[in-house]
């Protein structure tokens, strides 16, 4: 039989890039004291990569030797893990949408759950905690537009909202006007304005 290390290894190797490794999910090969050890082992060898406290992942083979799994396909299943919504920063989505030629110096995301840092190889990743009103509609262009706008403040949003009228569908319109009820009343204002407009 395979040894407990060789197990998860290959375990792993099943898994899709970006799937999370938990002790606790991997008790059907050993006790827990056995496969905590044995995924530090696989760390230190560098089979495996130690996101988080308790979150190991199978790294990514390259042409260049071994590389952290994608940022986005980290993010969502550690979203979907933890039962969390996590979306982009304000100033990563403001990036996104053109609205600053300003691109982050390092990774920064806004959850619902609490703050964390997560290393992708020696690359960190930092997970902000924020309000209800600034994760509203995850992995929509309009979330992206509302934390965009966050982002800009105040004294900006009304250019903000013009540079990015024309690109702005029906569909997103309509998403925006849904989150209104849950935005500050200097964001809710502006949105109304745009969409009585439209």
């Amino acid at each position: 039989m395979p040894s407990l290390p060789r197990q998860i290894e290959d375990y792993a190797a099943t898994l899709p890039e970006g799937a999370p490794l938990c002790p606790s999910a991997l008790l059907h090969l050993g006790t827990r004291a056995a496969v905590d050890q044995a995924l530090s082992r696989l760390a230190r060898r560098g089979r495996l990569m130690r996101i988080f406290q308790g979150v190991y992942m199978r790294p990514v083979e390259t042409r260049f030797g071994k590389c952290p799994p994608s940022e986005d396909k980290v993010i969502a299943s550690l979203s979907e893990l933890w039962g969390e919504v996590i979306v982009y920063s304000g100033g990563a989505a403001a990036n996104f949408l053109g609205l600053t030629k300003h691109v982050p110096v390092r990774s920064v995301y806004l959850t619902s759950g609490p703050e964390r840092r997560l290393w992708l190889g020696d690359r960190p990743v930092v997970l902000r905690h924020a309000p209800r009103w600034q994760l509203v509609a995850p992995n929509r262009l309009a979330g992206n537009i509302v934390r965009a706008l966050a982002w800009l403040g105040p004294l900006e949003v009304d250019d903000g909202l013009e540079r990015l009228a024309p690109r702005i569908s029906a569909e997103d319109l309509a998403d925006l006007a849904s989150v209104r009820a849950v935005l500050p009343a200097w964001l809710a204002e502006p949105i109304s304005r745009l969409v009585a407009c439209a």
